[in-house]
C-alpha cells in the first residue's frame, strides 16, 4: 500500500475516475493506461480509480480489468492508491471482481449500490458487506442514486460503518448536507464525486474528490484541496472559478468518459478516443466542440 494514507484520508486526496484507454480496434491499450497513470499522478493525484463507470466498466471483461490494475500498479508504483470498481447487480459477480482486483495489486475497492434490481436496504446491506468480506482490502462505499436508483439509508450507513474495511463514501447523491450529518455520524471518510460540488463538499467537511474533471485539471484540483485545508476560503473559491471552463467541457454534456476520452487525445495523452457500445464514440463534430471549448478554455493552442 502506498504511504499516503490517513484515516482521515484512507484513499488520499485526490483522484481521478480513470477512463480505460482503447485502440481503434476496441482493444484495451494498457500501455496507454499506464502512460495516462503516470501522467495523472505526476499532476496532482495520490489516488487514480479504474474500473468504474468513467471506465467503461459494464463492457470490459475480468481478464481486461486484472490487466488493467496490474499495468497500472506497475506504473505507479508507491506514488498513488489505485482503487478498482468492484460493482455489479449479482453479488457473486461483485464478490468475484473484488477477489481478483486483490489478486492483481489493488489497494482498494469502490463498491457501488446494486443497480436496476431496484434491491431493499437489507439487501444492499448483505450485498455491501458481501463485497467488503471477500478481501482484505478498504472498501469506498460509492452512492450514486441518479444511475442506481437505490441510494444508502441513513440506517444503512450506520450500519455498514460498523464494518472494519468499509472507511469511506464516494458521495454523487448531490445532497451536501445529507453528506455532513452522515459524516459526523458514521465518522467515515467522505469523497466528492460530482465536480460541480467539490468546494462544498470539501469546506463541509471531505476528504478529497474521486473527479472527471482531474483527467485535465489535476493540479488544480490539487490546489483547491491545498486551499481548504489551510482555510484560505478566498484561494479556494478563486482555484474553483479558474477550473469552470474545465468542468463545463468534461461535466456538461452528461457523458463525462467520452469527453474525457476526448479531450485526452486532443492533449496527446492518449493515442485515441474509442468507447464500446453502447457508449458511442465521439463523432467529429463532437470532437469540434470539445476542441473549441479547450481553445476558449486555454487548455489548448490556438493553432
Amino acid at each position: 500500500m502506498p504511504a499516503s494514507p490517513t484515516p482521515a484520508r484512507p484513499f488520499g486526496a485526490v483522484l481521478t475516475a480513470m477512463v480505460t484507454p482503447m485502440d481503434h480496434a476496441g482493444d484495451v491499450d494498457l500501455r496507454a493506461a499506464a502512460q495516462l497513470a503516470r501522467h495523472l499522478v505526476d499532476h496532482g493525484h495520490d489516488g487514480l480509480v479504474l474500473n468504474g463507470t468513467t471506465g467503461e466498466s459494464p463492457t470490459t471483461h475480468a481478464p481486461e480489468k486484472v490487466a488493467l490494475i496490474e499495468a497500472v500498479v506497475e506504473a505507479v508504483g508507491d506514488r498513488a492508491i489505485v482503487v478498482s470498481g468492484a460493482g455489479s447487480n449479482d453479488t457473486k459477480h461483485a464478490v468475484r471482481m473484488a477477489e481478483q482486483a486483490a489478486e492483481a495489486g489493488a489497494h482498494g475497492l469502490l463498491v457501488v449500490t446494486p443497480y436496476y434490481t431496484r434491491p431493499s436496504q437489507e439487501g444492499v446491506y448483505q450485498h455491501t458487506v458481501a463485497v467488503a468480506d471477500a478481501t482484505d482490502l478498504p472498501v469506498m462505499l460509492y452512492d450514486v442514486p441518479g444511475r442506481t436508483v437505490v441510494r444508502y439509508a441513513p440506517e444503512t450507513l450506520d450500519r455498514l460503518a460498523a464494518h472494519d474495511r468499509i472507511v469511506a463514501v464516494k458521495d454523487a447523491t448531490g445532497d451536501v448536507f445529507a453528506a455532513l450529518r452522515a459524516m459526523e455520524r458514521t465518522g467515515l471518510a467522505y469523497y466528492s464525486g460530482d465536480d460541480p460540488l467539490n468546494l462544498a463538499f470539501l469546506t463541509h467537511g471531505a476528504a478529497g474528490v474521486v473527479s472527471m474533471v482531474g483527467h485535465v485539471a489535476g493540479d488544480a484540483l490539487a490546489a483547491l484541496v491545498r486551499a481548504v485545508d489551510a482555510g484560505d476560503l478566498p484561494a479556494a473559491r478563486a482555484t474553483v472559478l479558474g477550473m469552470l471552463p474545465a468542468i463545463d467541457i468534461v461535466c456538461g454534456s452528461g457523458n463525462g468518459a467520452l469527453r474525457a476520452k476526448v479531450a485526452l487525445e486532443l492533449l496527446g495523452l492518449i493515442p485515441g478516443r474509442t468507447m464500446r457500445l453502447p457508449q458511442a464514440t465521439a463523432t467529429d463534430d463532437e470532437v469540434d466542440a470539445v476542441r473549441t471549448a479547450m481553445v476558449a478554455a486555454g487548455l489548448l493552442p490556438t493553432a
